[in-house]
């Protein structure tokens, strides 16, 4: 029995060793942890539990029979963060280049299977050379099993991808379908294809960082929601994110205690200025609502015209979504409606209640948006708001103008509660436009008609450039002082607790893609 247990032990220390130490010392050396460090940070402490430590590939094709490691490249099981139980794959960069083929997917889809079965969120790091091309079609028949398993997650489970490495070709298709991306400055990239035949295709010389790396992906693509310094400020966003969200979708989103006490925030008075056309910044509107430190933007450095994120308020995890006047004037564009409608069918397929803090003057005009179908894409934000049932409330804080009022969860597309600021300014258009249109005989037969102009504008302005018109139809439930919105606010949220909505059956609705 003694040389069976030595036997184990040599078998687990062979499977923990990886592609052996010179490689796991080369991966150090590029200022990446290993697939093992990576779980060790990521999860409590002595919580981890391995599956399939001892699995290996059955190749025997180009000589793989006399390369047989432990594990296949992949390290996979499940443990608890700050509790929680959490499924996890770390892909092994010393082993075949953490290259994905049949034994490699079968594990990772194993773990994506008791993730779903158990309700708990699952979390897949990602530093892979791709497809094990000597194992040919039986690789990309276990990329397509992955993607499958993360579509059948979708929406039933929280799936977060930690990009820590190469990720090319068709492996960038699993992270894609997953909630949220998080990359590694200067050590993680992905794309479809690399830039060698780029190169060759197109004649572009571009670099891995250039085209896919955190960075272009943050700012240019969207694809990536979150980008870090280095691979344990990522592990500590991820544990950060997992605080907001719930297990899985038949769960209500993390709260933690609070005491109620004076909730009034009279910093919030003094944040919108004067003259409605100068900028200010929407997230001094947030973080002086919300409690303390609790904002965590996502998609920071993307489509910066509109802010989302998880905060708190009360201790209760709550989504934002958030026109930002500093930014564009605040404007919707084709970015910012793909950026605002997929985190606002995150927070509903999770349960979590979305606050909505709007100051949109409308659409961003041009070729450039109608030609690049801003309509459609201005639909799929229309759209996620109005499919969700989560609790759902919405503060105009100034301009909420045109198609774009309607859009920003206004009370037609279901919105439950719905305030506004002193300052809001509820109209078809802004009132210099709406003058120039509605008065424009008597401005052009004026004898000063810049001044007549003016006048025009101050008169539709005092009659329309106000939340009282909308009020008094019930399109906005109460106009408030800015100081009251935080104790307003957790009073409708506390009262929306027990909402139901009932749908009309159907398959799936198609929402405008």
């Amino acid at each position: 029995m003694k040389d069976k247990f030595k036997l184990l032990d040599e078998k687990i220390a062979e499977a923990q060793l990886g592609g052996g130490e010179k490689r796991i010392e080369a991966q150090h050396q590029k200022g990446k942890l290993t697939a093992r460090e990576r779980i060790h940070f990521l999860l409590d402490e002595g919580s981890f539990e391995e599956i399939g430590m001892l699995v290996s590939h059955r190749s025997t094709n180009f000589g793989l029979e006399k390369n047989i490691i432990l594990g296949d490249g992949v390290v996979t099981g499940y443990g608890t963060i700050n509790g929680r139980l959490t499924y996890v794959f770390s892909q092994d960069f010393t082993v075949l280049g953490g290259s994905l083929a049949e034994a490699h997917a079968e594990k990772i889809c194993k773990i994506m299977d008791m993730a779903m079965k158990n309700g708990a969120p699952v979390i897949g790091v990602n530093d892979s050379g791709g497809a094990r091309i000597q194992e040919g079609v039986v690789s990309l028949a276990g990329y397509a099993d992955i993607f499958y398993k993360n579509t059948l997650a979708s929406g039933v489970i929280p799936q977060l991808s930690a990009i820590m490495g190469p990720c090319a070709g068709g492996a960038v298709y699993s992270p894609a379908l997953t909630d949220f991306i998080m990359m590694v400055e200067n050590t993680s990239y992905m794309f479809v294809t690399g830039p060698n035949v780029v190169k060759t295709v197109t004649h572009e010389e571009v670099s891995s960082e250039d085209l896919g790396g955190a960075s272009a992906h943050s700012t240019k693509s969207g694809v990536t929601h979150l980008t870090y310094a280095n691979e344990i400020e990522c592990i500590n966003g991820i544990k950060a994110m997992l605080s907001y969200i719930p297990q899985n979708c038949e769960e209500d989103a993390p709260c933690i205690p609070y005491e109620m006490s004076n909730e009034k925030r009279e910093v919030l008075n003094s944040i919108i200025p004067e003259n409605p056309n100068q900028p200010y910044d929407i997230k001094e509107v947030i973080t002086g609502t919300v409690d303390s430190d609790s904002f965590y933007e996502i998609h920071k450095d993307f489509a910066e015209n509109i802010v989302v994120g998880f905060a708190r308020l009360a201790g209760k995890s709550i989504g934002i979504v958030a026109n930002q006047p500093a930014f564009l004037a605040g404007v919707l564009d084709i970015k910012s409606s793909q950026k605002g409608a997929r985190f606002v069918r995150f927070c509903d397929a999770f349960n979590i209640p979305l606050l909505v803090f709007e100051d949109v003057p409308g659409f961003l005009p041009g070729t450039d948006q109608e030609w690049n179908a801003i309509i459609t894409n201005g639909a799929k934000l229309l759209y996620a708001f109005s499919e969700a049932t989560v609790p759902r409330i919405t503060v105009i804080t100034r301009k909420a103008y045109g198609g774009a009022y309607d859009v920003m969860n206004s009370k037609h597309i279901g919105a439950d509660m719905n305030f506004a600021w002193p300052s809001a300014e509820i109209a078809v258009m802004g009132a210099k436009g709406a003058a120039e249109i509605i008065f424009k005989k008597e401005i052009t037969e004026a004898t000063d008609s810049e001044a007549k102009w003016k006048e025009k504008e101050a008169e539709y302005a005092e009659m329309f450039a106000n939340p009282y018109n909308a009020a008094a139809r019930g399109y906005v439930d109460e106009v408030i002082k800015p100081e009251q919105t935080r104790e307003k606010l957790i009073k409708a949220f506390k009262m929306l607790e027990n909402k139901v909505a009932v749908l009309p059956k159907k398959k799936h609705g198609n929402i405008p893609l």
